[in-house]
């Protein structure tokens, strides 16, 4: 009987990791023991406790956790994207129409470690021309990785018992940044409404502008299991890969979904994302990453811009096209 090495993973229960959630994906030379559950509670357990051997993990986390020589190491899985633009709320009474009209108000996130912070202030500087100094951000939880942030990041604490979206339909914050739709909104209050009135048109346009679909979450791998058995990365980018195009087949299926014109919208998404805008491995992503990179440096959450070699082991065999996992 072979012996195959036994790890566990915890990852989001996603269409694309669908298959190694089940079993029926699994790695070379690996058992999984899989876990699924929500992200804020599985980054704090990872963060923490290193609870898990293979971890779907917060890339703005992962950034600032290596910044502090935390013993992890990723693969260039990312199995979790999401455009922004539809998580920035405003008070409907704030008299803003425009992401420049954010300037010298008072804009709350969850933390400003969230990715989806990082992307969103990165994105309203740099490509709506927003003074980010310029505002008072406030933020609802404590930072996960202990950091000393850039002068103009002094964010004030939300008061002990109050959160964001109360204080935003209240009226004390203006505006708020934050990962997911405030309950406000999703209840239908008229105190709260999406700053772009066409987040979706906004979103397609991003990416035609800049090529961004932004890069949530990466795939960690505690640094004792790496430093043993190196070989497990590989394995694992090649399993995540084979559950990604197992998802893509089941997609175009529309036998298999209960969306009404799902071959509709899956085209639509081929026409304006390409053919996989889940790619994995470092040279497709490789824009993409940098430019996280440089939000997180310019905005005070890592001392200096990493390589991507010393966050990815991919990086050692990148320039050898046979190692490489595609879709080609």
């Amino acid at each position: 009987m072979t012996n195959r090495l036994r790890l566990t993973l915890c990852c989001g229960d996603y269409d694309i990791t669908r298959a190694m959630v089940v079993g029926e994906v699994m790695p070379d030379g690996i058992d999984l023991i899989t876990l699924t559950m929500p992200s804020p509670e599985r980054h704090w357990r990872m963060i923490n406790y290193q609870e898990f051997d293979v971890c779907e993990f917060s890339m703005c986390q992962y950034m600032v956790s290596k910044s502090s020589n935390a013993p992890l190491t990723a693969i260039p899985v990312f199995p979790h994207r999401r455009f922004r633009h539809s998580y920035i709320f405003v008070n409907s009474n704030a008299g803003i129409r425009l992401p420049k009209d954010l300037e010298g108000k008072r804009v709350g996130l969850r933390t400003l470690q969230n990715t989806a912070g990082l992307w969103i202030r990165g994105m309203l500087q740099h490509y709506y021309n927003v003074d980010i100094h310029k505002i008072q951000w406030v933020t609802q939880n404590r930072e996960p990785v202990a950091v000393d942030v850039a002068s103009f990041f002094e964010p004030e604490q939300v008061p002990p018992g109050d959160t964001i979206d109360e204080m935003l339909v209240r009226g004390d914050l203006a505006a708020a940044i934050y990962p997911d739709i405030l309950p406000s909104f999703t209840r239908g209050d008229r105190a709260v409404k999406q700053l772009f009135d066409n987040p979706q048109g906004e979103e397609s346009k991003y990416y035609r502008d800049t090529g961004f679909f932004p890069i949530m979450h990466t795939v960690v791998i505690r640094q004792s299991v790496v430093d043993r058995y190196p070989w497990v990365a590989r394995s694992l980018q090649k399993a995540f890969q084979k559950a990604k195009e197992i998802c893509y087949k089941r997609m175009a299926d529309p036998r298999k979904t209960a969306l009404a014109w799902v071959l509709h919208y899956w085209e639509e998404q081929k026409r304006i994302l390409g053919v996989d805008p889940w790619v994995y491995g470092i040279e497709k992503n490789r824009e993409n990453l940098e430019t996280m990179i440089r939000y997180a440096h310019e905005q005070g959450l890592i001392s200096k811009p990493f390589e991507l070699s010393d966050l990815f082991i991919e990086s050692a065999v990148a320039k050898n096209p046979k190692y490489l996992v595609t879709l080609d």
